[in-house]
């Protein structure tokens, strides 16, 4: 799961979310309490007042939602005065940073929260300092803009969200030997060990293509569809407050608490290191809930990082996941490990896909293919008939503007925000041309590049994927407008299965299908993300243009700064990609035991497998049913299939560590609703951000040879007995 699976688990959420926020915007306008108003400013959550309610009904609607009017007075920068050095400069240095959270959580879990907050309030908070400084000194030639802002938080996330998409967690690190020992094929031949150079080659030829391919209809999505793009819309409100004078106030109050969190987070981390000196040492191994529960992988293992996931997670996720190592490690594996030697046999090793661990990986992959295929027909459902109802009265050759053309959205009656953020938004163009040749370039390359790093890739392979690519990419972007749903990782699902089938086992099907996932996955991802930035650029009236070149900035950014990361892991963590390691990469196993399923058929799979993976199969999609039949209210308490899958392979700890951050923001809410709606976020980034740094220095000392010098383990009284007769015998 990454930041766009993140957004898939809880739709309605964020599209309440966005409507709030609009409220919060009012707010600004209006005037509130002076004692409340800088919570307010940020506070998606607050209700409205009597008196605010009178206001709304002197002020008009258009007056209630008029933030332009607030920003009137300010010039808006051209395109190319919004895209400034020191922009690149802060959103370089977040990349780092948050490529290595990513990356962290990525091998560990594969549980990504979205991270936009942290990075427009980081971006907000570093720019402004500077600027500040500037200002006393005398030495200010540029005023920091929110189409500055908007730049960098665009730039950080296009670069970090390669982290994800790149496939160092899934596919790509699923083609090596040492995920390959762990899966049914052990083959020795359909593997690809990880390698930087090829790494960032692979990267390169096809993280640009999905840029290219929506730019042509960036003005049907946003102006004529008026696509929502939730979590776009959410960030650019967000942006908008941090610059009016109450919302700058606000933010730094928020960066003050991020600041406290990260030192406590990055100290506890420092902390923990001391006691690692050994396998299963140190507090991530203290058997909390006893010894019998920690075999069981039931036990809290002090991670900060996981209590600020679960912090952000919505309360049905953690539970979602919590339920899901319950139902596994608490009741199936248990009694599946009473049948070894009817199922399977005694004698396997712990780690063979022919015994119980088969059996974890494969229902996994049942519950995550069913409630991905479930969600990918509904949203592709939903994005065919709205397309259609937007189309329909309307004439075709006039709703597929592309430059220049006037747009029958663009009337008379919008309000003046609308109408001030339209004129600016058409104002600089990208010419078609632009984008269908830059298009059709990049995939001449990639085509001519890519079956040289994969020779079981074969040229037509890559370009029928690149024919029905724009498409797909097209109703992802759509489809991501209307729900918040980016199915990126299903589309890389659907190329894993027929590129896989296409290939067969005798001509490197496995190895094919883990590439061209990574092909399809890199192109469907950023054209969403990219016309989720113009949604964003649109509300804060940042330009297409600098929106656009922000985006290759960064994606070119990540292209070598994630598998630079991922070289650093993989070099100081000998164990990476192990069950028992502290960076399973858990993932990485079930993306390429999919392409052994789609090479080699059900044959694969242990005893008694296939049917408890058409059940799970079948639970996960009527889950989905029920969920949407039993509306809002009730859907709420329906677990997530793709949630509960997770922990199948892993255990409940991490389960525990997010149940642990969903209590904390539950007490908080009770204490006082309006402080943690504003700093929730804050604190929570500030424990993901400080452990995620720790991980650099911890690799470092890896590298470096430095070992922790102290192992804290926990052992049963009456092992203790028998370590202390023989420390005391020997002696």
């Amino acid at each position: 799961m990454g930041t766009q699976q993140q957004h898939q688990l809880e739709q309605d959420d964020q599209l309440e979310y966005q409507r709030d926020h609009h409220a919060s915007e009012a707010g600004l306008v209006q005037g509130l309490r002076k004692d409340d108003l800088e919570l307010e400013a940020l506070d998606p959550k607050k209700t409205t007042t009597y008196e605010e309610e009178e206001e709304k009904e002197n002020l008009g609607v258009e007056e209630e939602l008029s933030v332009e009017r607030i920003f009137e007075q300010q010039i808006v920068p051209s395109w190319k005065e919004q895209l400034t050095v020191r922009a690149f400069f802060i959103s370089f240095v977040l990349s780092v940073l948050f490529s290595v959270i990513v990356m962290k959580l990525n091998l560990t879990t594969g549980i990504i929260p979205s991270l936009n907050v942290s990075a427009g309030l980081l971006g907000f908070f570093f720019v402004r300092t500077w600027t500040k400084f500037l200002d006393r000194c005398g030495l200010l030639k540029q005023p920091f803009t929110r189409q500055e802002n908007t730049v960098i938080q665009t730039c950080v996330v296009a670069s970090s969200s390669i982290a994800f998409s790149g496939g160092f967690g899934n596919y790509l690190f699923g083609m090596s030997a040492r995920i390959a020992q762990q899966s049914t094929d052990n083959s020795t031949s359909d593997i690809k060990d990880p390698g930087l150079l090829w790494f960032i080659g692979f990267l390169f030829v096809v993280s640009f293509l999905g840029l290219f391919s929506v730019v042509p209809l960036r003005k049907i999505m946003i102006i004529d569809f008026k696509l929502t793009y939730p979590s776009g819309t959410a960030t650019a409100h967000l942006i908008n407050s941090f610059h009016t004078p109450q919302g700058a106030k606000l933010a730094k109050k928020q960066v003050k608490e991020l600041g406290k969190f990260f030192s406590f987070s990055f100290l506890w981390g420092f902390f923990q290191w001391f006691y690692t000196a050994g396998s299963d040492c140190g507090f991530a191994s203290f058997p909390t809930l006893g010894l019998k529960a920690y075999q069981n992988k039931f036990f809290f293992d002090f991670s900060a990082t996981y209590v600020g996931v679960g912090m952000i997670c919505p309360y049905i996720v953690n539970i979602s996941v919590l339920l899901g190592g319950i139902l596994s490690w608490g009741l199936m594996w248990p009694l599946i490990e009473n049948r070894s030697g009817d199922w399977y046999s005694n004698e396997l090793s712990p780690k063979s896909m022919n015994g119980l661990q088969g059996y974890k990986i494969f229902i996994a992959i049942a519950m995550i293919l069913g409630d991905g295929l479930y969600n990918f027909l509904k949203v592709l459902s939903r994005t065919l008939i709205a397309l259609q109802s937007q189309l329909r009265g309307k004439d075709v050759n006039n709703i597929l503007p592309i430059e220049d053309q006037v747009s029958p959205a663009v009337t008379s009656a919008l309000s003046y925000d609308d109408q001030r953020r339209t004129q600016l938004f058409l104002k600089d163009q990208i010419p078609a041309w632009f984008a269908v040749g830059g298009y059709v370039s990049i995939a001449a390359v990639s085509i001519a590049t890519v079956p040289h790093i994969f020779p079981q890739l074969k040229w037509y392979y890559i370009l029928v994927i690149y024919l029905f690519a724009p498409s797909l990419a097209f109703c992802n972007a759509y489809g991501c407008g209307l729900t918040d749903w980016s199915l990126a990782s299903t589309y890389g699902k659907v190329a894993i299965f027929m590129i896989g089938a296409w290939a067969g086992s005798a001509h490197g099907g496995v190895l094919a299908g883990l590439a061209a996932c990574g092909v399809m996955m890199n192109i469907v991802s950023t054209a969403s993300d990219l016309t989720q930035d113009f949604k964003t650029g649109y509300l804060t009236l940042a330009s297409p243009r600098s929106m656009f070149v922000s985006q290759v900035i960064g994606t070119a950014m990540g292209c070598v700064i994630s598998p630079c990361v991922f070289w650093l892991f993989y070099k100081a963590f000998n164990d990476l990609g192990t069950p028992r390691s502290a960076y399973p990469a858990p993932f990485a196993v079930v993306y390429r035991n999919m392409a052994i399923l789609g090479v080699e058929g059900f044959k694969s799979l242990p005893k008694h497998c296939l049917l408890l993976c058409t059940v799970f199969f079948g639970a996960a999609i009527l889950t989905n049913v029920i969920k949407d039949c039993i509306g809002k209210k009730r859907a709420r308490f329906v677990p997530l299939p793709v949630a509960m899958a997770v922990p199948f392979y892993l255990g409940s700890y991490f389960a525990i560590d997010m149940c642990i951050g969903s209590l904390i923001v539950f007490l908080w809410e009770r204490v006082n609703k309006a402080k943690a709606d504003a700093f929730v976020p804050a604190v929570a980034s500030g424990l993901i951000c400080g452990d995620g740094v720790w991980t650099l220095p911890a690799s470092i000392l890896a590298l470096a040879g430095v070992k922790p010098p102290i192992c804290m383990r926990f052992l049963s009284r009456a092992e203790n007995d028998r370590v202390t007769t023989f420390l005391t015998g020997k002696a």
